[in-house]
């Protein structure tokens, strides 16, 4: 028998894929608010090297991470293909800076691979899992991660 659309959509999630450090990643697309192009932010003092300042989104502040420094990757060079992803979680809104978008990727539940255990407890806690693309490895981002440490520096 053949399975229903309402059960396949049990099964199947959607990643919006990106570029970081020259490395690939993706976010759940329901996460995802919009994708803008870079402009510059206003930086704030003391804030740890991967907070690139703030940005006004219609009104809200939110902080700007730059991705690939957060991940210990070095900072973003400056290119005209450098994108802002504003991310949402548990009513917190933050923007991404990453290097480009790629596609919208579809995945079955099955296809989504557990964090090897490499002994790095951040790495472990910053990526919830990892998905093979072709020849590639597609990181999947813990946002929670990510928030934890904003809301370290708002402290």
């Amino acid at each position: 028998m053949p399975e229903t659309a309402e059960a396949l959509a049990d099964t199947q999630f959607e990643f919006i894929t990106f570029s970081a450090g020259g490395q690939n990643y993706c976010l759940e697309i329901t996460q995802i608010r919009e994708i803008r192009r870079w402009t510059p932010v206003t930086a704030l003092p003391h804030t740890p090297t991967d907070v690139l300042g703030v940005m006004n989104l219609r009104g809200a502040v939110i902080p700007i991470f730059d991705l690939s420094a957060r991940f210990g990757l070095g900072k973003t060079p400056a290119n005209e293909r450098n994108v802002v992803i504003v991310a949402a979680v548990e009513g917190t809104t933050i923007g991404l800076l990453v290097e480009s978008v790629s596609e919208i990727l579809s995945v079955e539940k099955s296809a989504i691979q557990e964090t090897p255990d490499i002994k790095s407890e951040a790495t472990r806690h910053s990526i919830r899992g990892m998905i093979s693309v072709d020849e590639t490895m597609v990181r999947v981002v813990n946002l929670d991660a990510v928030l934890e440490h904003s809301a370290g520096v708002a402290q």
